[in-house]
């Protein structure tokens, strides 16, 4: 059912944070140890939903649901992916943004865990970006704000990439 209620102002409901995304993983285990080794995630309390899962956070919230790809009744529990959506990456979803600290920390961790990244630069916002993919090929962001151009692991340039009018 779609509701319509052009009446309510939209500046009184305002959008805060996002509340979590849900992958429908190929192999469960590896992309929850994905989350908990490589971005440092923990598992949170999930409720007895019908399928099995994992619910995974920093501090107190679930920011990365997770449940299987190939489930009997699959159609009943996930109603925003087809049946074959996680056979090819992200599907329509191009990346997952989360606010990190201390880059050359987590370039560190990244590379004493042979994970491959992408870093990227925009000078006029002091943002860094790591950018990597999780085990179902989900593009994940790590957004790194207030950092200087003149680190040696700046990456690629933003105001150095051609323009599209």
């Amino acid at each position: 059912m779609i509701f319509s209620l052009r009446h309510v102002s939209i500046a009184s409901m305002p959008l805060t944070s996002i509340n979590h995304y849900l992958i429908r993983s190929n192999d469960i285990e590896r992309s929850r140890a994905f989350y908990e080794d490589v971005l440092g995630m923990s598992q949170m309390p999930r409720p007895n939903f019908p399928f099995p899962g994992y619910w995974l956070g920093v501090g107190k919230e679930a920011q990365v649901h997770l449940a299987p790809s190939a489930l009997e009744n699959a159609s009943l529990y996930f109603i925003g992916s087809s049946e074959n959506s996680a056979a090819a990456d992200t599907g329509v979803i191009d990346h997952v943004a989360f606010l990190a600290k201390d880059p050359e920390q987590f370039i560190r961790h990244l590379e004493s865990l042979a994970v491959s990244f992408r870093p990227r630069y925009l000078a006029e916002s002091r943002l860094f970006q790591l950018f990597v993919r999780d085990p179902d090929g989900v593009m994940v962001e790590l957004n790194f704000f207030g950092i200087e151009q003149d680190m040696a692991w700046v990456g690629e340039d933003y105001n150095a990439m051609p323009r599209v009018n």
